[in-house]
């Protein structure tokens, strides 16, 4: 009989010891399935409303994920890339071929593409404000100081504008709508060029910052008198009016996804060369182009940790270049042409392997 016992207990402790096991194997499953599922990534502000969409219906067809997207500014997202913690980044400003070599081996995949806006707070104008290059760089060099100057007065006649003072808003953060803004500045003042240049930081010659689109967003909102510059999906959503701005063919354009797709189409033979190239200041032959409009970059290192977790950062940039792209002009962005849609495939091509030259291309001038 004590036999018997014996061999029951040997029997309930074997059968104890295999279904613990079986729950470890199958938690440590669930877990290492769980981590999997989880993508981080951040950076660029500009394209935070329509990356958050992305996301969502994207997810929606995959039970479990979760990507979790930072909008922390393009500088901030390189910087975490460049550290490893970020799953993708996305940025405004392409990296250059100096700035690739203190980053881990990545593509840059233009995903979309948008205008930056000169938004305004002038309550007793009700006319689209207008503002030729000249005077919007005058306005941040800090030599214009009052809506009622001659240069602002000019690009507006017949509008009658206080005598309020300007007050300049910019980005306190890295920023890649500040490359954008200020890579135009650069192109279309020498003045703007010698003093204050071109990146995702400078040092403003005027003004209070705001940390992110938001924080400018709420800085004009706030205050009479104010300007700055912001995604077109930020005013809208704020009720901010935006500037028309004179082109290079003399043209006053809004700024649109229509007439930023102007901006690439004017771009299109040195984008084939080189994706990185700056869209800004079209020349005269692109009438409907707005000139203030820059492309938004994936950033997707070659080789993840995770092989995992990179097939799935992999599947979401197929998306974004392809059933995403349908979402674009409803949310204020530019479609991507074919043309650079067909670029993206190869460069998606590199991701998990392949050859690390396509990523950089030739230094845009």
């Amino acid at each position: 009989m004590f036999s018997s016992l014996r061999k029951a207990h040997i029997a309930i402790a074997s059968a104890s010891l295999f279904i613990a096991a079986f729950t470890v194997g199958c938690n440590s499953s669930q877990k290492q399935t769980s981590a999997a599922q989880k993508i981080l990534g951040a950076g660029s502000t500009f394209i935070n409303p329509i990356m958050s969409h992305w996301i969502s219906d994207f997810s929606a067809t995959r039970p479990g994920l979760q990507i979790n997207y930072q909008s922390i500014g393009s500088g901030g997202g390189i910087q975490q890339l460049k550290q490893g913690l970020l799953d993708f980044g996305a940025s405004d400003a392409a990296l250059d071929d100096q700035q690739l070599q203190s980053m881990p081996p990545l593509v840059q995949i233009p995903e979309s593409a948008g205008p930056v806006c000169i938004t305004y707070n002038l309550p007793e104008l009700k006319a689209p404000l207008k503002l030729s290059p000249a005077t919007l760089a005058g306005i941040y060099l800090g030599q214009i100081k009052s809506w009622a100057d001659p240069a602002i007065k000019k690009d507006n006649a017949g509008v009658n504008l206080s005598n309020h003072p300007v007050a300049v808003a910019h980005r306190s953060d890295g920023s890649g709508t500040t490359n954008i803004f200020t890579t135009y500045l650069a192109k279309v003042s020498d003045d703007w060029s010698k003093k204050v240049g071109k990146g995702i930081s400078v040092s403003w010659p005027v003004g209070l910052g705001g940390k992110g689109s938001e924080g400018v967003s709420g800085l004009v909102k706030q205050t009479a008198g104010s300007i700055g510059y912001v995604e077109l999906s930020y005013a809208k959503e704020n009720n901010l009016p935006v500037a028309l701005i004179k082109n290079q063919a003399g043209d006053w354009v809004e700024p649109s996804a229509a007439s930023t797709t102007a901006a690439i189409d004017a771009a299109q033979s040195e984008l084939a060369k080189d994706v990185r190239t700056p869209i800004v200041d079209p020349p005269a032959s692109a009438k409907d182009a707005y000139p203030i409009a820059g492309l938004t970059y994936l950033l997707v290192p070659k080789q993840g940790k995770d092989p995992g977790k990179q097939q799935i950062v992999k599947d979401f940039v197929q998306y974004v270049i392809t059933q995403g792209q349908s979402s674009a002009e409803g949310l204020q962005y530019a479609k991507l042409p074919q043309s650079l849609a067909d670029q993206d495939q190869k460069l998606l091509a590199e991701i998990g392997g392949g050859q690390q030259a396509s990523s950089a291309g030739p230094k845009p001038q």
